[in-house]
């Protein structure tokens, strides 16, 4: 390793995550290019617009027509939709033929989390307008498998039964009649899914875990570091999951219902520095995106910008204290102290 160019110490880690513990940039981009693509709008535009900022926010922003009682069930169908994107290639596509990874086999855990953190129930939920495609409706409290999981099971099939087809276009048929109410021919629906899907196991968007990640979070004692990210429940558990990462107990999602606003505000930060009982003016932050810095500066902790999706010309002037290449360019010692700190502090070392 270089030689080192400054040291600090804190008391608690605040880490973004993706982008900054995870890449799943690809997948975030093809959802968000479906998303343009079915609203008219520029993929490039709307992708650019929408990094770093939680789901709800930017749906709101391009979808406006979501009602808030629905905005739910439509976040977790567009964070179903990154997952699909990003495990489509090796459960359907030309990398199912080959040896998958470890870590693609693992599933999101059920998420046990707060009742201020957990969405509200419904007894009966509509179809997400999401693709028209990707959340099913409950009936009488019994949910249904999602459609997402209904279409994404004709890719791993070489041949359709009579049966199933029949299934398949009866439900394609109900989906529409409840969110447009009119009947598109279901055989067009499920031509148009399947071609979509096909083109989604086409590419490699299988999310990784970025460099120095597994050092950094070893080498920081349990309790003293969580995760505050921009996406929500479905989201984040899932793209931790994929790459190993335990998610830590405090880990605040964008749906949780304490947070009066995401990122660019410091909310998500403060919030998690407060259940870490620490104040965030003695925590680091570390940051990928311009308005997840922008967030961590106002929460009054020490930032850390890693150059892992954005050049550094893009987040060098957002306020962040240091900008490395990536997290292998940072190290952490737990080190001991007087009772005033918990008896122990981090000892953070920036190198060149």
């Amino acid at each position: 390793m270089s030689s080192p160019i400054a040291t600090f110490y804190t008391d608690a880690v605040l880490f973004d995550m993706d982008g900054t513990l995870t890449d799943s940039i690809a997948a975030v981009e093809a959802a968000w290019g479906k998303v343009a693509t079915d609203i008219g709008q520029d993929p490039a535009y709307v992708i650019a617009a929408t990094h770093g900022k939680r789901a709800v926010d930017n749906l709101s922003q391009f979808k406006p027509h979501i009602k808030p009682h629905e905005m739910d069930d439509e976040v977790t169908a567009f964070e179903e939709s990154i997952l699909f994107f990003a495990d489509a290639y090796h459960k359907h596509g030309p990398g199912s033929q080959l040896n998958s990874p470890a870590d693609s086999t693992v599933t999101t855990p059920a998420l046990s989390t707060p009742s201020s953190s957990a969405p509200s129930s419904r007894a009966q939920s509509r179809a997400s307008s999401f693709g028209n495609a990707l959340a099913a409706p409950s009936l009488n409290t019994i949910r249904r498998p999602s459609f997402l999981s209904r279409v994404s099971g004709l890719l791993g099939m070489s041949a359709v039964s009579e049966h199933e087809e029949s299934v398949f276009d009866d439900f394609v048929s109900e989906e529409k009649n409840q969110e447009m109410g009119e009947q598109e021919p279901a055989r067009t629906v499920k031509d148009t899914l399947h071609a979509w899907q096909v083109e989604a196991s086409a590419v490699d968007r299988s999310v990784r875990i970025l460099p120095g990640v597994k050092r950094m979070i070893s080498s920081i004692p349990e309790g003293r570091y969580a995760v505050a990210t921009s996406g929500a429940k479905t989201y984040a558990y899932g793209c931790m999951t994929r790459v190993g990462i335990t998610p830590p107990r405090i880990t605040i999602t964008a749906d949780d219902k304490r947070l009066k606003a995401g990122k660019p505000a410091p909310d998500p930060f403060l919030l998690a520095a407060k259940e870490l009982g620490f104040d965030a003016s003695n925590c680091v932050v570390f940051e990928d995106s311009p308005s997840g810095i922008r967030a961590g500066v106002a929460s009054g902790a020490t930032v850390v910008a890693v150059c892992t999706s954005h050049e550094r010309s893009k987040i060098e002037n957002c306020g962040a204290h240091y900008v490395v290449d990536n997290m292998e360019k940072v190290h952490c010692e737990p080190v001991a102290t007087n009772a005033e700190y918990g008896g122990v502090q981090l000892k953070f070392t920036i190198f060149a």
